[in-house]
């Protein structure tokens, strides 16, 4: 009977290293090999708890060209882990592409639940979540006005992340197209020290960080 190994997309924290789950840690342990995003920001979290397993780099940058060795290690029978520098992989994140080449070879896929940003942001939006759409990050030049303009038209809350060197460029943005009063829900550094929700009209969100810097990752909720 062949052997399949599995795939294991496993989230880390947003922040508060307490986020991460015991059974995050089990599997990280025992896997054959871990595919990090970035080493250098990994290698220090896995330390931390304990977790000795072999890393490997796998990124958007190099996932095309190792992707079939990765599958081959699988259908070999090793069981190999998937982490992003923060959060669920594959959500803004590295993970579509191995993913797909796992169902596509028959390989079993196990996503374990943990942390992901826009959650506790929608949760403390106050706004209405029955319908959500989460568009991610808007394309910083080719695209980016198609997508402003599918903003527009969607009747749903809708849920963006964005840097913060971007942060106030996607902020007039917003504003052109659903005007100043249009209330938003804005949150950063989620499960860190400095957390912070704020909520109000984008004119007055635009105002606020014109006089305090934006700092951190943020998630934008309209």
């Amino acid at each position: 009977m062949e052997i399949k190994g599995k795939l294991f997309v496993v989230p880390t924290p947003i922040g508060n290293l307490k986020d991460m789950t015991f059974r995050a840690v089990e599997v990280l342990q025992q896997v054959d090999y871990i595919l990090a995003e970035d080493t250098r920001t990994s290698r220090p979290l896995l330390q931390n708890f304990n977790i000795s397993t072999n890393l490997k780099s796998y990124h958007a940058h190099n996932e095309h060209s190792i992707i079939q060795n990765i599958i081959q290690d699988l259908l070999d029978g090793k069981n190999i882990a998937l982490i992003s520098d923060a959060g669920t992989p594959a959500i803004s994140d590295p993970g579509y592409l191995i993913v797909k080449q796992c169902i596509d070879n028959q390989i079993p896929v196990e996503c374990l639940p943990g942390a992901t940003a826009f959650v506790p942001a929608l949760v403390c939006s106050g706004m209405p979540l029955h319908h959500f759409v989460f568009f991610g990050f808007l394309p910083v030049k080719k695209g980016r006005q198609s997508k402003l303009q599918e903003l527009a038209q969607c009747p749903y809350t809708k849920v963006l992340y964005e840097s913060p060197h971007k942060f106030l460029k996607t902020l007039e943005d917003l504003k052109n197209i659903f005007g100043g009063e249009k209330e938003i829900s804005i949150s950063r550094e989620i499960s860190k020290k400095f957390e912070e929700h704020l909520r109000g009209s984008i004119d007055e969100m635009i105002l606020h960080f014109q006089q305090h810097e934006p700092r951190g990752e943020f998630v934008i909720v309209i």
